[in-house]
C-alpha cells in the first residue's frame, strides 16, 4: 500500500487524459472517416489544445506507470486502473453533463468494492 499514491497519480493522469481528449473532440465535433477528411481533421486534432493536453497527460501517465510496475506486482497494480472508470464517470457528469443512471452508479459501486478487495493484500 506504500505505493498507492504513485498508483493514484498514474490513474488520475490517465483519467485526466481521457477527459481532456473528450473536450478536445467535443470542440472539433463529429466527423466522418473518409480520405477527404484526413488532412483537415488531422490539422484540427493536432492543433487542439485539449487534445495536446490529453496526449501529454498520457505520456506522463505512462512514465508514472512504468515507475509503478517497477515497484508493485502487476496483479495488484493493474486492477487499480479501474479507479479511472470512477473518476471519468464523475468527471463526465460534472464537465459534460453526462447521465449517471442507477445502473452506472451500481457499476461504479461494484468497481469500488473490487478495488477495495484487491487492495486488501
Amino acid at each position: 500500500m506504500t505505493y498507492f499514491p504513485l498508483i493514484l497519480v498514474g490513474v488520475l493522469l490517465n483519467a485526466g487524459a481521457q477527459l481532456l481528449l473528450k473536450e478536445g473532440m467535443r470542440r472539433i465535433g463529429h466527423f466522418s472517416f473518409a480520405w477527404d477528411n484526413v488532412v483537415p481533421v488531422g490539422i484540427k486534432v493536432i492543433s487542439n489544445t485539449f487534445v495536446l493536453g490529453g496526449l501529454s497527460f498520457y505520456v506522463v501517465s505512462v512514465v508514472v506507470w512504468l515507475l509503478v510496475l517497477s515497484r508493485v506486482s502487476v496483479s495488484f497494480a493493474y486492477p487499480m486502473l479501474s479507479i479511472g472508470y470512477i473518476v471519468n464517470a464523475i468527471g463526465a457528469r460534472f464537465l459534460f453533463g453526462e447521465t449517471l443512471s442507477v445502473w452506472r452508479i451500481t457499476g461504479i459501486l461494484v468497481i469500488i468494492t473490487g478495488v477495495f478487495l484487491v487492495a486488501q493484500n
